[in-house]
């Protein structure tokens, strides 16, 4: 411990200040110990909340992270597997993932869609991956309470290339400074973080660092395939399993005595077939024929054939929100909610209930009163102002599939998860399919998992239970 605390003071000595906005006062670790028992087993854990400052690209000081971890007591184990942890934006917190599905407490939301958020309550999370793996909390600076140095403009920062090298010096430092180096790493990002993961992955097979593996949650790494651009057919029927789910979820569906699993079957295979054909011909193919993929849209989508015919055969997801009940709006993050169209996402019920009890258990459990941990992203721009790499032409690609294909190739232990919620209407699990088919990833090395809910699936505690278990068997080499 003692060793360890010196190497933490190194790492402080004669850094600049962190930015005056919204500043951050925590000098020193803040420990405290909690016990629990996950899956099974009865782990107890040290909780320790950390500023690390880390090096930008040029080797100068350039942000201060604070970095929440979850480590289990005793004698560490070297070689214990460690679990890096991140949610999206660009960029945002790691806040939600942690309150909601990987830390040691959880916030319980009940499968009544309508309940009230007042009665999320705050309980143990025996799914939380502590009885294999220790846990870290990465909070890119300008989220959370992790802050730019003084002097730094923080949109150094605001490029795919940086946003993951600070990540990657975290992981670099942090297993440095708590004796972790030779542990086996990997990586759970969501949303834009599956973008971060497989860049920072990429970074890290240069190192001495490299990791073992990469967890993908709501993945966007092929956000070029399934953005829903009139002419991007593919999304289309990417999308579609995403809405037939949803059409099942509000009783809208055609079931026709099906089960859930035999009716999407059905809808993928008709996507793949006759859906994808119609819209390749597009105004050449005959009306029989768009007439009968009308029929077969409103069986799998709820919404009238005559409608599809209206509109081409192509509605989109962010049009389906609007059109299976007039008037109402399905939520963005998860399609199974429902409210009135002027409210605003129905779904963001959840996300909001996590920002509340994280920050009551920041204070309250963990002890940390440092400052304003900040939940929104610093970055103002849009994504056209995000520094997507050297491929930024109108015919460039976000090759992110190129890059975990050349760290599976050089690293024969490196295996990687992906997985997605059927209502989640951001990040589908069409694409996630077209995704691994359209890869060359070695098939032993991945697997694809589907979850019940939307973008945040964690929220479904079965949904849950299937995540961690996925992720154990990641962490454990179990696959």
């Amino acid at each position: 411990m003692i060793a360890v605390r010196a190497l933490w003071m190194a790492l402080l000595v004669s850094v600049p200040a962190i930015a005056a906005d919204n500043p951050v006062k925590l000098d020193a670790p803040v420990v405290t110990h909690g016990s629990g028992t996950f899956n099974g087993k009865h782990v107890a854990y040290d909780a320790t909340v950390e500023p690390i400052v880390v090096a930008n690209a040029e080797g100068k000081p350039a942000a201060r992270l604070v970095v929440i971890s979850y480590v289990a007591s005793g004698a560490a184990d070297p070689k214990r597997p460690l679990l890096f942890v991140f949610n999206g934006g660009p960029i945002g917190p790691s806040a939600i993932l942690h309150i909601g599905a990987i830390g040691p407490k959880r916030v319980a939301v009940p499968d009544d869609l309508k309940a009230d958020p007042a009665s999320f309550q705050l309980v143990d999370n025996p799914y939380a991956l502590l009885d294999v793996a220790d846990l870290v909390f990465f909070d890119p600076a300008g989220t959370g309470l992790s802050r730019v140095l003084d002097g730094v403009d923080p949109k150094s920062y605001y490029s795919n290339e940086a946003d993951a090298q600070q990540l990657v010096q975290l992981v670099i430092d942090w297993s440095k400074l708590h004796g972790r180096s030779a542990a086996p790493k990997y990586l759970l990002g969501e949303s834009y973080g599956t973008m971060r993961a497989v860049e920072a992955a990429a970074q890290l097979e240069k190192t001495d660092s490299k990791l073992d593996g990469i967890a993908l949650l709501g993945q966007a790494v092929n956000i070029n395939d399934y953005a829903q651009r009139a002419r991007n057919i593919v999304s289309f029927v990417a999308s579609l399993p995403t809405l037939a789910a949803t059409a099942w979820s509000h009783d809208r569906a055609e079931r026709k005595g099906r089960s859930f699993d035999k009716f999407i079957q059905d809808a993928e295979a008709f996507g793949r077939t006759d859906y994808l054909q119609v819209l390749y011909l597009g105004d050449q193919a005959p009306q029989a024929q768009r007439d009968a993929v009308a029929r077969r849209l409103q069986e799998f989508t709820g919404i009238a054939a005559d409608e599809q015919i209206k509109r081409n055969l192509r509605i989109t997801k962010e049009q389906y929100r609007r059109l299976l009940f007039p008037g109402q709006l399905l939520g963005l993050n998860d399609a199974r909610y429902i409210g009135p169209e002027a409210g605003g996402d129905p779904s963001s019920v959840v996300p909001r209930a996590y920002v509340k009890a994280f920050d009551l258990y920041l204070r309250d459990t963990l002890h940390v009163d440092a400052g304003t941990y900040l939940h929104d992203s610093p970055f103002k721009g849009g994504l056209n102002e995000w520094g997507w790499g050297a491929n930024r032409s109108p015919f460039g690609d976000w090759n992110y599939t190129q890059l975990v294909t050349d760290v599976m190739q050089k690293n024969p232990t490196f295996r990687v998860l992906v997985g997605n919620g059927y209502t989640d209407t951001q990040t589908t699990v069409g694409a996630m399919d077209y995704l691994v088919a359209q890869s060359t990833w070695p098939r032993e090395r991945v697997r694809a998992a589907r979850y019940a809910g939307g973008h945040m699936a964690y929220s479904v505690e079965s949904s849950l239970r299937q995540i961690s278990s996925d992720l154990r068997a990641l962490v454990t080499g179990a696959w």
